[in-house]
């Protein structure tokens, strides 16, 4: 599985996991029942803690994404038809959303002024798809 995380990025690194996981779920790329690294090989893979690895593999596995199997280890979660794309959709988005929060708190912008300029950027998209 390739994972890259950037420590200097103002995410958390077990969000950009958390992250690029549930995009690899919400994409197809890995499939339900897929088998992803250990907590200890991936830690090793990427040169992060295990509680950093374990972090994220926690918070997918109380998203629904995954799933702990005692037998096969952490697995894509088995759901029906489309829910699991929509479950890490909203994982997705929701770690996108903390990225734009915290670039928007580091820029010294206001709530106010945060969602105006989300809403400017949707409707820019919504002209150009129309």
């Amino acid at each position: 599985m390739l994972l890259s995380v950037d420590p200097s990025a103002p995410l958390p690194i077990y969000e950009q996991i958390r992250s690029q996981i549930a995009t690899m779920v919400g994409s197809g790329l890995l499939q339900a029942g897929d088998r992803l690294p250990t907590i200890r090989q991936l830690s090793d893979d990427l040169g992060l803690a295990k509680a950093t690895v374990s972090k994220a593999y926690e918070l997918l596995i109380r998203d629904g994404v995954l799933a702990a199997n005692r037998r096969h280890g952490t697995v894509v979660a088995d759901h029906p038809g489309p829910q699991l794309g929509v479950r890490a959709r909203t994982v997705q988005l929701r770690a996108i959303a903390d990225q734009y929060a915290l670039a928007a708190r580091q820029l010294g912008v206001g709530e106010d002024d945060a969602v105006a300029a989300l809403r400017v950027a949707l409707a820019k998209l919504g002209e150009q798809a129309g």
